[in-house]
């Protein structure tokens, strides 16, 4: 069989096989395909011709390690790929990492700390460009862990614990203290609320948001009505199903997001098709379809888009002005900064 038969079986074409076809040396075929303008017109169509015969790809990573150089990766690390926030946070990234000529790759961790310190061991071991992460603890040593070793990290959405790093944060306490007030000024004082897990820094700033609106209003935090550690709408749906079935339940509920949201939403809406009393909903995280539920909705609003665009020109800049790693407690460059992205109350259904 002939080369290209070869290859069509699986076999992996190299640079010296594109040379021999070509009948050329490796060397010339390689200015050919790195564009060396002094190579004569004609050999440099012979040798593209061989490559494309033989369906030839660069080897772009293998090429950067020779060079001393990164992958031209940035890891993503997020905890809920089903969760449409992320998507939006990594479209957000990828628009401005790819003006760098660089690629996203996107870990999810479910929420697991053990398999989050796995994907970053493993990124770093590929020699990605830098990390931009969510973190899904307060335990961060293996990112501290991933700076010491030159490697950038961007924290979004939550910020560093015992090191220091970039991050892009959202307004979380004000966001939920303003959605909280939103309910008092409607007359709720019994608010019930429906957050993530204790340990994620954005539920526990949205349930010391909601906690401030309620003392700004004179009433106290009923511990019976906080339900933590929902991450899917199914759970949300349970924790919001209890809170309503309770002898003295709450008019309304704040949601640390978009995931207990939708599950608080099918509640509710379960109790309305019982004959039950309406109860009033305002969360975190505006979403799409929100405006088709039927049903008064109160939503903090911010750019997820904007977030991840920030996180991302936060390590391009660590990128470009990159020094050697002096030091485990701080990374190369100028001092980390921190941005916090604003948010806005948004009405449906009024």
């Amino acid at each position: 069989m002939d080369g290209t038969e070869r290859y069509r079986k699986g076999g992996q074409p190299t640079l010296r096989d594109v040379a021999e076809r070509a009948g050329v040396s490796a060397m010339t075929a390689s200015r050919v395909l790195r564009d060396d303008p002094q190579v004569l017109p004609a050999t440099r169509e012979r040798v593209r011709a061989a490559a494309t015969a033989l369906g030839y790809r660069p080897n772009a990573v293998a090429r950067s390690l020779r060079l001393g150089r990164g992958s031209g990766l940035v890891g993503l690390v997020v905890t809920n790929l089903a969760n449409p926030f992320y998507s939006r946070l990594a479209l957000g990234v990828d628009s401005v990492v790819v003006q760098d000529g660089l690629k996203t790759v996107i870990g999810n961790t479910g929420q697991d700390p053990d398999a989050e310190r796995e994907l970053v061991a493993d990124l770093v071991a590929r020699r990605v460009d830098g990390i931009i992460a969510v973190p899904a603890g307060a335990d961060q040593r293996h990112l501290a862990a991933a700076v010491a070793e030159g490697v950038p990290v961007v924290l979004a959405s939550r910020p560093p614990e015992g090191f220091a790093a970039d991050c892009v944060l959202v307004d979380d306490f004000g966001g939920a203290h303003d959605a909280t007030a939103r309910l008092v000024e409607r007359g709720h004082r019994r608010i019930g609320f429906l957050g993530s897990p204790p340990a994620v820094h954005t539920g526990t700033e949205r349930l010391r948001g909601y906690a401030a609106a309620l003392s700004a209003a004179g009433l106290a935090v009923d511990d019976r009505l906080v339900r933590q550690g929902q991450t899917e709408p199914h759970e949300a749906t349970r924790a919001a199903t209890d809170l309503l079935a309770l002898p003295d339940p709450p008019t309304a509920l704040f949601c640390s997001n978009n995931r207990n949201t939708i599950g608080a939403f099918r509640a509710i809406r379960g109790l309305r098709s019982c004959g039950g009393a309406d109860v009033a909903l305002a969360g975190f995280d505006d979403f799409e379809l929100a405006d088709a539920l039927g049903m008064p909705l109160t939503l903090v609003a911010y750019d997820s888009d904007e977030l991840g665009r920030a996180a991302a020109r936060l390590l391009a800049t660590r990128l470009h002005t990159a020094e050697p790693v002096a030091s485990t407690s701080r990374p190369p460059g100028p001092p980390p900064r921190q941005i916090v992205v604003p948010t806005s109350l948004v009405e449906y259904g009024g």
